[in-house]
């Protein structure tokens, strides 16, 4: 019988070294793959005391649950679907399985509640003659309020470029800084875009990792900063930042450490969530898992697991969309207003 190794290995995620568990061995078959997927989740995902206190989660229940759902006869699809179920009880946007014919996900953080955002209202904003600098659109809106839109931290954005940008608004009595719809990537790309918002080193939060392969081994939380861009243009006057629940991962981040300098005010919707640094395992069969790894906390140590509440919480009206008018980009443009009456 065909047999795979899923081999625990030493590996690097961001600030600390995390140290997996004992080699483990498992049958290429429906229930050797499943008993692979539970356990590589059971010791290495880093939210089951989290989670068991927001909900009730119980891993070892919902082993029982799904094991008997598992036969020897069970398809390549049917397995494919039993272990997508399982693994949506954990209520987590960054834990999927890779298969040839499908990725199994969890989007509920995000299709259970308002969009919140328009693509086609939007464009009614940015108009035709937006400037667009590293995939960041941006414009000066009619009252000198400067508006940019970054619509991913999943591409390089240069020094150069946010100088551009930053000098473009020089003149205007605000900033609105739009991250709805983003949907995450690089973390170091959303702290480049912060290191422009602040004039100190700023603690903005920590992270932990795991230590063993029990549910509550992790190291001591970790410091995170944010550092100014000392050698190029930073943002001195009021930044609102818009959010929405697809805000998710990397902007997920970036949206609680920007709510940790004193210019910065976030309006709009909690964002969708996405705290833990993700990692990736091998199943027997050639799928391939990615699950929560490494806990990421704000600076009062929080989970930020299932989101970032704004500072002021502010949903699209149906009246404001029929009339093709964005409810919180026009707040945002109130509150900036409002400082200099």
């Amino acid at each position: 019988m065909k047999k795979c190794r899923i081999i625990s290995t030493l590996f690097i995620i961001f600030f600390g070294l995390m140290s997996c568990s004992q080699e483990m061995t498992f049958d290429d078959t429906p229930e050797g793959n499943f008993k692979a997927l539970w356990q590589i989740i059971d010791e290495r995902y880093c939210f089951f005391d989290y989670k068991a206190q927001e909900y009730g989660l119980n891993w070892d229940d919902v082993y029982g649950r799904y094991s008997a759902r598992i036969t020897p006869y069970t398809s390549e699809m049917g397995l494919f679907e039993i272990l997508c179920d399982m693994l949506a009880e954990l209520r987590d946007g960054h834990v999927n399985i890779y298969t040839s014919a499908d990725v199994g996900r969890y989007w509920s953080w995000h299709t259970d509640y308002p969009d919140n955002f328009s693509a086609d209202i939007h464009e009614k904003y940015l108009k035709n003659d937006y400037r667009i600098s590293s995939g960041i659109k941006f414009r000066i809106l009619e009252d000198n309020i400067g508006y940019m839109y970054i619509e991913g931290f999943d591409f390089k954005i240069s020094e150069s470029s946010l100088d551009a940008i930053l000098s473009h608004f020089l003149t205007c009595n605000g900033l609105i800084l739009d991250v709805r719809d983003n949907g995450g990537g690089s973390v170091e790309t959303a702290q480049q875009v912060a290191a422009r918002f602040t004039n100190e080193k700023v603690m903005v939060g920590y992270m932990m990792h795991k230590t063993g392969p029990g549910h509550s081994d992790f190291s001591d939380p970790a410091k995170r900063y944010i550092e100014p861009a000392m050698s190029h243009l930073r943002w001195q006057k009021t930044v609102i930042v818009l959010t929405n629940r697809s805000c998710f991962s990397a902007t997920n981040s970036f949206v609680s450490d920007m709510k940790m300098f004193p210019n910065v005010v976030v309006m709009g919707d909690s964002t969708g969530g996405g705290g833990g640094m993700p990692m990736s395992s091998m199943l027997p069969n050639g799928w391939s898992v990615r699950y929560s790894a490494s806990p990421m906390l704000d600076a009062e140590k929080k989970q930020i697991e299932f989101g970032v509440a704004p500072d002021i919480k502010i949903d699209m009206t149906e009246s404001d969309m029929i009339r093709g008018i964005d409810t919180i980009i026009e707040s945002a443009r109130e509150y900036i207003k409002n400082q200099f009456k």
